[in-house]
């Protein structure tokens, strides 16, 4: 028996090396999911709880793993605005013609409205079915109020009334769009891009040749930088779910199990509806389309910015899912400024769950209040961590639920930006795919019409 292992084991070793060495390298997504683990393993084995290390030393140790991590992230941020920028322009410059572009425009804004309110009707429904607010100690809740900031960055948040949508929309084209640029105001940029996506479509191809060649070069350098920042990836992902891991610890989530196991059930039943629109209008098995978007989904999970991921779902949308470029580069950066169905249903979860905490009755009109708040606060909201809590005191105020609530939720907060990171991208994604399936069945139809006439 020894001398047949003696005869056989190297060979079959190093194959078995070879063969996953290959995989690994060619899957991305493998690589993210092993540092994924890798990271959460690490992050317990040396949190405080664990009496492992001290509480400062698991901090120091936190902020040096993450170090890749900020890398990569300051590397994508640093080319999201002419990324934004080039890829809108070439994407409506790159269209047919004007009508094609009216009906992209008028059917993706429809589109976005219509699964924004299917995601936080999904939310309420959820946290009135499950009422995860009712397993909190109100104990837990006084001191969490007493003891803890509102929001991080510890500026008030007004809530958002009807007498402020006029301003509001009149505001929202830049008169400054360089200034917008280095404030990083996305949704000024994407509507700057839109407006000289529309000019350079209307002009003549020898006056908007010279302009739509330099924004592809200028395209081409981004990726060429996300590419180089995509090497960084899998260790960038062990350092900051490591770094996450130590400073939430798993106290924290247990201890908010039910309201997190709620976020996270509607957050899965938003993704099959987006699978039953793959499987009933797309007619692509839903297998098929997670299999091609786990890449990106697993990468917005690591990183919590939609922005991050950019790049990475442009790629997979039109390499893996078949949409044609000027639809992918149009719809994939306007969706990860105003499609944020994930971070909508988080919203609607989570004010049902404060509301039940301190035993608050919402009405219908107000449930129909927090859906309207959520959405016109999702729209334009920055896709960076974090930007859930802002927008959730937002529509707090507007019922009138305590926003020192927040205080309350803040230590699970990261994981569930995670995890609605990762539907929001998936969102933007099938949006894609829809929109793509749309246009090419008006294509198909318009001869049929010429021939009748």
């Amino acid at each position: 028996m020894s001398r047949t292992l003696e005869k056989i084991s190297p060979g079959a070793l190093r194959n078995l090396t070879k063969d996953l060495y290959g995989l690994i390298r060619k899957k991305l997504y493998l690589k993210i999911l092993m540092a994924l683990f890798l990271g959460i393993g690490f992050g317990i084995v040396f949190s405080p709880e664990m009496g492992l290390v001290e509480e400062i030393t698991s901090t120091t140790l936190g902020n040096w793993l993450a170090i890749p991590g900020q890398i990569f992230l300051g590397l994508i941020q640093m080319i999201v605005v002419p990324l934004v920028f080039a890829s809108i322009i070439t994407g409506l410059a790159s269209s047919e013609d004007m009508e094609q572009l009216r009906k992209l425009g008028s059917r993706i804004v429809i589109y976005f409205i219509f699964t924004t309110v299917v995601a936080i009707s999904i939310g309420l429904i959820v946290a009135l079915v499950i009422q995860p607010g009712n397993y909190i100690d109100t104990n837990s809740v006084d001191m969490a109020v007493a003891d803890n900031p509102v929001i991080e960055n510890g500026e008030d948040v007004e809530a958002l009334t009807a007498g402020d949508v006029p301003a509001m929309l009149t505001n929202l084209l830049p008169q400054n769009p360089l200034g917008s640029m280095v404030e990083k105001e996305m949704l000024a940029v994407v509507l700057f891009s839109i407006i000289i996506g529309f000019a350079l479509v209307s002009m003549a191809p020898d006056k908007s040749k010279p302009l739509i060649e330099m924004l592809e070069s200028i395209q081409e350098v981004c990726m060429t930088v996300v590419r180089w920042a995509m090497l960084l990836a899998p260790i960038a992902v062990f350092g900051l779910i490591a770094q996450i891991t130590m400073k939430v610890g798993i106290e924290a989530l247990l201890g908010m199990a039910v309201y997190v196991g709620t976020v996270l059930l509607g957050l899965i039943l938003l993704v099959i509806f987006y699978l039953l629109l793959v499987t009933f209008y797309i007619k692509k098995s839903p297998l098929w389309f997670l299999g091609n978007v786990r890449d990106a989904q697993l990468l917005a999970f690591s990183t919590s910015s939609s922005a991050a991921v950019m790049p990475l779902s442009i790629e997979t949308a039109e390499d893996k899912l078949g949409v044609k470029s000027s639809i992918s580069q149009f719809i994939i950066p306007l969706g990860a400024t105003i499609n944020m169905d994930g971070t909508a249903l988080y919203q609607g979860v989570a004010t049902v769950f404060l509301a039940q905490v301190f035993g608050i009755e919402l009405a219908i009109s107000q449930l129909l209040l927090v859906i309207v708040t959520a959405v016109g606060a999702s729209i334009g909201s920055p896709s960076t961590p974090g930007v859930g809590i802002v927008i959730l005191s937002m529509v707090l105020d507007s019922v009138g639920i305590p926003a020192g609530g927040i205080a309350l939720i803040i230590g699970v907060d990261r994981i569930l930006d995670m995890s609605r990171t990762s539907a929001n991208v998936t969102g933007d994604l099938t949006a894609a795919m829809v929109m793509n399936k749309l246009l090419s069945k008006d294509k198909n139809t318009q001869p049929l019409e010429n021939e009748t006439v």
